[in-house]
């Protein structure tokens, strides 16, 4: 067990022959009296320091910690984010390439339907000019017909007089 002062403090020392002056003995055991309580204040202080000290280490270890395991939480989010995001944009890549195809597909399917109207339209187009061409060259050669001047007297005054009749 370490001295305290008061231990130092009530120690007698036997005396002997010429032995040690003992004001100096008492001064000097004074003297170590108030550096040895010095020293254990001391200590002490440095003991609530160092138990503070450890408290705050322990405190900033657990934020640490914690901290680390946000990270590696929040990477392991980001990577997962990452990874769907990706996924994503590749089904989206690919409901737009089926969409693209579709319309494609459909604006050929129309383009050949139209095209095939337009034909139809130009075969329809032809018949009917040639049937017009036909119809209007018949009535040119009726009327070229001398039938007709035989309908028709050229002199007003006759045609007065079959009407009369």
């Amino acid at each position: 067990m370490p001295l305290t002062p008061l231990d130092i403090h009530n120690k007698e020392f036997t005396r002997g022959f010429r032995g040690y002056n003992e004001d100096e003995v008492n001064d000097f055991l004074d003297q170590v009296i108030k550096d040895y309580e010095l020293v254990i204040r001391e200590k002490r202080h440095l003991e609530e320091t160092v138990e503070k000290l450890e408290e705050k280490l322990s405190y900033f270890k657990n934020i640490e910690e914690t901290l680390n395991k946000s990270i590696l939480v929040a990477q392991e989010t980001g990577e997962e984010v990452k990874r769907s995001a990706t996924k994503e944009a590749r089904l989206i890549v690919k409901e737009a390439e089926k969409n693209a195809d579709r319309i494609i597909n459909e604006s050929l399917a129309k383009s050949r339907k139209v095209a095939m109207e337009i034909e139809e339209l130009k075969k329809q187009s032809s018949v009917y000019r040639t049937r017009f061409r036909m119809l209007i060259e018949a009535q040119l050669e009726m009327l070229k017909n001398e039938d007709w001047d035989a309908l028709h007297p050229a002199d007003p005054a006759e045609e007065y007089e079959l009407e009369m009749k």
